[in-house]
């Protein structure tokens, strides 16, 4: 697997840009729609602290396990949220896609399935991966239905697995999708993002 290294991920209606310093006010705005930091089972930043939100996935690419992603509406130029490669496994040519939220007006949309197909038609066409991972929080079933939506296969569930921002601990459910597995699902996404609505 080729290390991943920041690039544009362009689509019809969405495009992924390395996460800088610059998108910091873009993403307050898309945290904004749908107060989305009040949810408990998420990793949205808070007012005030997006700043340090990209200073952090910043710092996981400076130490190769991260590959954050702004996401931009092209009609608009808007920030309408964030995503990443995260958990890149050189040695076993792995990685995950999470960090993953939108605003509330693009939530149930094109958007997810959009940057999903970008993200997974990436890590196994040109990177090479032989699996990508997804994991939730154990309450968040809008995620869990989105992955398996997707096509990834549930692998288990990590229990007491980690903090949530309240303090309490959750289990995390693990998904995956492997190589193999990768043209069928592309197909289908394919389809999904084509057919009439």
């Amino acid at each position: 697997m080729r290390k991943p290294e920041p690039v544009i991920l362009d689509s019809e209606h969405v495009r992924l840009e390395p996460l800088t310093a610059k998108h910091v006010d873009g993403l307050e705005a898309a945290a904004r729609d749908g107060e989305l930091w009040n949810l408990r089972v998420t990793s949205v930043p808070e007012p005030g602290d997006t700043a340090a939100y990209v200073a952090a996935a910043l710092q996981g690419y400076e130490a190769g396990h991260m590959l954050p992603f702004a996401v931009i509406d092209k009609a608009s130029g808007a920030v309408i949220g964030s995503t990443r490669y995260h958990d890149i496994v050189m040695a076993v040519e792995r990685l995950e896609i999470g960090y993953t939220w939108y605003a509330k007006s693009r939530q149930r949309s094109h958007v997810n399935t959009t940057c999903k197909l970008m993200l997974m038609q990436h890590a196994f066409d040109t990177l090479g991966a032989k699996l990508v991972g997804w994991r939730t929080d154990n309450y968040n079933f809008a995620s869990q239905k989105a992955i398996e939506r997707l096509g990834a296969r549930k692998d288990g569930v990590l229990r007491h697995h980690a903090l949530r921002r309240d303090g309490t601990v959750r289990d995390t459910v693990m998904y995956s999708l492997t190589a193999g597995e990768w043209p069928e699902v592309k197909a289908h996404l394919a389809y999904q993002l084509a057919r009439p609505r």
